[in-house]
């Protein structure tokens, strides 16, 4: 379960209550989802996950090298903890790593394993969404901040949401501190589409699954048999829409209140935006940073950027 889920009633209501609904996708993260998420991450359609480890284990002594020694590691959206393990293996005896989460089980589970494989290394995990304002756990006196948010999660964040999350990462990572971010790229929407609709409907029982967790945690009474999964490429958005559609005319109780739907009306559960040089150097400026190296896997799927404060920063 997420912290406090019962605190996003109101966001909830009001995003099913919009023309075009709309939810949040932090709801797809509780122990379900992200269980499914981690089957998502292993399938052929799904290259993500893929180039990034490629990048990461390609670049991993470059990257401690620019960490520098006794760094603190801060990741936001920790998840199954893979990828920071590349990290922790290769960086000179970090001081601390601060793993950010909203699902409290997965996170629990992803701390006692790390400070366990990681002896001496000071482990402060903490149950939030990191969408929002942030205070990370307290780093040891004397580190030197490490912002790592892997992924291409950046990509769910329209542009300017991303430049405002990018800002007050910014304020984390201080002005000797440094970021190194995830970044999906724009390529062949034939790509993009079928890595959104896999073949075995994992990514299906994905997006359903937010309608079963209302039905959970929120006494709604979705009929999930009546809704599909659909994924499509927005060109002119530059982005992957995920959408839940109502294959009826319906009406559905959400915390005791009724949200109606027509049939072949859609909820936006996701964007994926996906960038290109241009794109990501303008979002990373407006962020309050300055892409100071840029790496990509062995078929230019993917990007791994490492960020510094802009000199420019206020």
């Amino acid at each position: 379960m997420i912290a406090s889920s019962l605190s996003a009633r109101p966001e909830i209501i009001r995003g099913l209550w919009a023309t075009p609904k709309t939810l949040p996708p932090k709801l797809f993260y509780d122990e379900i989802g992200a269980a499914l998420f981690e089957r998502i991450c292993t399938l052929d359609e799904y290259y993500l996950t893929r180039a990034e480890l490629e990048i990461l284990t390609s670049h991993a002594s470059t990257i401690a090298d620019l960490a520098g020694p006794r760094c603190g590691l801060i990741e936001y959206g920790s998840g199954a903890g893979t990828k920071v393990r590349l990290l922790l293996d290769v960086l000179d005896e970090p001081a601390a790593y601060a793993p950010v989460d909203i699902s409290a089980d997965q996170l629990a589970r992803i701390a006692r394993e790390i400070a366990a494989e990681y002896p001496g290394l000071s482990v402060r995990p903490l149950v939030a969404d990191y969408t929002g304002p942030l205070l990370v756990p307290p780093l040891p006196e004397g580190t030197r901040p490490l912002v790592f948010f892997p992924g291409s999660t950046i990509g769910n964040f329209d542009p300017h949401e991303a430049a405002a999350f990018l800002r007050r990462a910014g304020i984390t990572v201080g002005s000797e501190g440094a970021m190194l971010l995830g970044v999906d790229r724009r390529k062949d929407a034939r790509v993009l589409e079928a890595a959104y609709n896999d073949a075995s409907g994992v990514t299906a029982a994905f997006n359903l699954n937010v309608l079963a967790r209302l039905n959970r945690e929120f006494g709604s009474d979705f009929d999930l048999q009546r809704f599909r999964h659909n994924a499509l490429w927005n060109d002119q958005a530059s982005r992957i829409e995920m959408h839940l559609e109502s294959l009826e005319a319906q009406t559905v109780r959400v915390a005791d209140e009724p949200v109606h739907f027509a049939k072949g009306e859609t909820i936006w559960t996701e964007s994926s935006y996906k960038y290109d040089r241009s794109g990501l150097e303008e979002l990373v400026r407006r962020g309050g940073f300055e892409l100071a190296r840029l790496w990509t896997d062995s078929e230019e799927r993917f990007w791994v950027c490492w960020l510094t404060p802009s000199k420019l920063r206020a």
